[in-house]
């Protein structure tokens, strides 16, 4: 089992992370929990945020929520961007250059971002561009629950506290106020698939966050 603490020399092995999500609720909702126990296991590991399409008041929300899990980084950069939803293959030029222009900017020791089979289309376009742009970083590719039924059988667990799996949702629940009409968007929903992976990875407390890791090099 890997465990995830700091070195031998008691320093921070993990110096910055890199989290993708296409929008504004993508990031909480797949690695939510993860960012939260990174953050409390590596308290110098700096952030930088990117959701790529959001304006008005989902952008206001996404702003919040970034904020919010990432409270007590000391560095921590995010961006919101204005692409547009829903279109993301037919505009697939533009979210290039800007990955293009974010793999001069900032090279991560570990990215999350979309799986790869994810039937949002929105959602598979990050995930390619993410492997376009970025060839020797370890890349987590989190899951999102969704109508389409298209979660699938991860191979990379993070097990989650009590305490942290609650903030996790309870954050979700306070900063995404415009899903609250959807029947998906709820506790119980979020709940059981943390339970759930939980259950596949044997977590001690019960809980946990799957990710789809396609390479990981032991260098």
């Amino acid at each position: 089992m890997l465990k995830l603490t700091p070195n031998d020399q008691g320093e921070n092995s993990l110096r910055q992370v890199l989290c993708l999500g296409a929008h504004s609720d993508d990031i909480e909702i797949g690695c939510g929990g993860t960012i939260l126990k990174l953050i409390e296991t590596f308290p110098d590991v700096s952030f930088y945020w990117v959701v790529f399409t959001a304006i008005g008041e989902r952008k206001e929300e996404a702003l919040a929520s970034a904020n919010t899990f990432l409270k007590g980084v000391k560095q921590k950069n995010i961006l919101v961007k204005d692409f547009r939803e829903r279109f993301f293959p037919y505009i697939g030029a533009e979210i290039k250059e800007f990955f293009d222009r974010l793999s001069k900017e900032v090279s991560p020791d570990l990215i999350f971002t979309h799986y790869r089979n994810d039937l949002h289309q929105d959602h598979r376009v990050v995930s390619e561009l993410t492997w376009n742009a970025f060839r020797n970083h370890l890349i987590l590719e989190y899951e999102i629950p969704k109508y389409d039924g298209d979660l699938g059988n991860p191979n990379f667990f993070v097990h989650l506290s009590e305490s942290i799996k609650q903030r996790k949702i309870a954050y979700l629940m306070e900063h995404f106020a415009t899903q609250a009409n959807r029947n998906w968007f709820t506790e119980e929903t979020f709940s059981s698939i943390i339970r759930l992976r939980g259950i596949e990875s044997n977590a001690p407390e019960k809980y946990a966050e799957a990710f789809y890791c396609r390479k990981a090099v032991l260098a």
